[in-house]
């Protein structure tokens, strides 16, 4: 998936162009910062991008040996993330011109590999529902999804070769899903989350946007400070076609999207059976909200008090659904959210993989919402392995995709998974 255009090359083929001395880092940052002046009047990606603080990173890559993973590569971070040379805004004016003292953990391991922290990407408030500016790079007048919003539209519209985003409900899938890029949100506490602004402990996870699958184990192994992974991108895997007790709530084309890839998967020699949850998991999401809530008014109890009138009006409702939730209904939620997690392994055999939907729909018109989450609440309530995969546009031209999840999370068996149906579909991400 090369390219003579820098800013369109996947993380593996620019580490390896800047290994072989054929490119450098300060030209892939120039070419991105290129095609930021081409295109975020109309994107609207970033909450702060400094040309010559990346490209003073960049230009001391060059002046040094490769130093890990990542050497040299642009990486945006999503604006809820700590960095010690850029401000730390979270879209609240709040938090306006906040400068935070050091480096988030997984900022820090990024910059250890290497790479160039390129910039702040747009959040909605506090990675919760107030959406920012940020327009589908696919067609401006379409949600890119939420909260990570600014991270999948920069790196959808090849404005960097990565961006981490955050999940507690679907923040990570679902703006891979309407933006149409390769997406991960490992196993729950998989990456340090030390110096991330906290929405929900429970369930917050630091994930990635990338363009091509052979990127996600190189990013992951950096946030995890481990080598990476092996992937065998040969064995047919076991597929569990989970339609979720939500199906009816997804749009025809997703649905034929689904159904379709089974059958190809079947086809390919996949083993492929239909699977449902049954009480009390066929429908955890409204459980996912409570607990979110609850561990939300917890974590802003200071904005609250303090800043009530710079919080937006759906940021105030969270809250205050978190403040009158009674002691029965938390204990009821939090007592479930264990079970679920401790009780995994009695549910799915190792080499299960799940196939389902990641996103509703296509991307919703209009930037007022970010559309809905329905189809990844469920993994993040139980804090499994997701993985995103852009298969091809719906009827009004947007991506959509499929879901891959790993219920016991192992990387590289989902990662292999990933590849075998990337192959059978013909998908050019491998």
């Amino acid at each position: 998936m090369g390219s003579a255009v820098p800013n369109k090359l996947s993380i593996s083929d620019a580490t390896t162009k800047i290994a072989d001395g054929t490119l450098t880092s300060e030209a892939l940052i120039q070419s991105c910062l290129d095609r930021v002046s081409e295109r975020n009047d109309i994107v609207q990606a970033w909450a702060f991008l400094e040309p010559d603080l990346a490209l003073a990173q960049a230009r001391k890559r060059d002046q040094q040996k490769a130093k890990g993973l990542l050497h040299g590569i642009p990486i945006a971070i999503k604006d809820i993330i700590d960095t010690a040379d850029m401000p730390t805004e979270c879209n609240s004016p709040i938090y306006k011109g906040y400068r935070p003292d050091k480096d988030a953990a997984v900022v820090e391991l990024l910059r250890n590999a290497g790479a160039v922290i390129f910039g702040k990407t747009v959040t909605t408030e506090f990675a919760s529902t107030f959406p920012g500016p940020t327009t589908n790079p696919h067609n401006p007048e379409h949600t890119p999804g939420g909260s990570s919003q600014g991270s999948g539209a920069a790196v959808a519209d090849f404005m960097v070769q990565g961006a981490l985003g955050t999940q507690t409900g679907g923040s990570v899938i679902r703006p891979n899903a309407y933006c149409g890029t390769v997406g991960y949100k490992p196993p729950y506490n998989t990456y340090d989350k030390t110096g991330v602004k906290p929405l929900s402990s429970t369930f917050d996870t630091v994930g990635f946007m990338v363009r091509h699958l052979d990127d996600v184990p190189i990013v992951s192994a950096v946030l995890a400070g481990r080598n990476p992974v092996k992937v065998s991108k040969g064995i047919a895997p076991n597929l569990l076609l989970h339609r979720t007790a939500q199906w009816d709530e997804a749009e025809e084309c997703v649905q034929n999207l689904l159904e379709e890839c089974a059958e190809k998967f079947a086809a390919s020699g996949a083993s492929v059976r239909d699977h449902s949850f049954d009480e009390p998991y066929d429908n955890v999401q409204a459980m996912q909200r409570v607990v979110m809530a609850v561990e939300a008014c917890r974590d802003f109890r200071k904005e609250w008090t303090e800043y009530r009138d710079l919080l937006s009006e759906p940021f105030q409702q969270l809250l205050l659904r978190g403040f009158e939730c009674s002691p029965e209904e938390r204990g009821a939620a939090e007592g479930l959210v264990k079970h679920a997690r401790e009780n995994l392994p009695n549910l799915f055999k190792p080499g299960e993989i799940i196939l389902t939907l990641g996103a509703p729909g296509e991307a919703p018109k209009g930037l007022h919402s970010t559309g809905s989450s329905i189809f990844n609440r469920a993994w993040t309530f139980f804090g499994v392995a997701c993985l995103y995969l852009p298969v091809t546009k719906g009827p009004n031209g947007l991506p959509i995709g499929i879901q891959l999840v790993d219920p016991l999370n192992d990387e590289a068996r989902l990662l292999n998974a990933g590849h075998w149906c990337a192959r059978a579909l013909g998908l050019t991400i491998t």
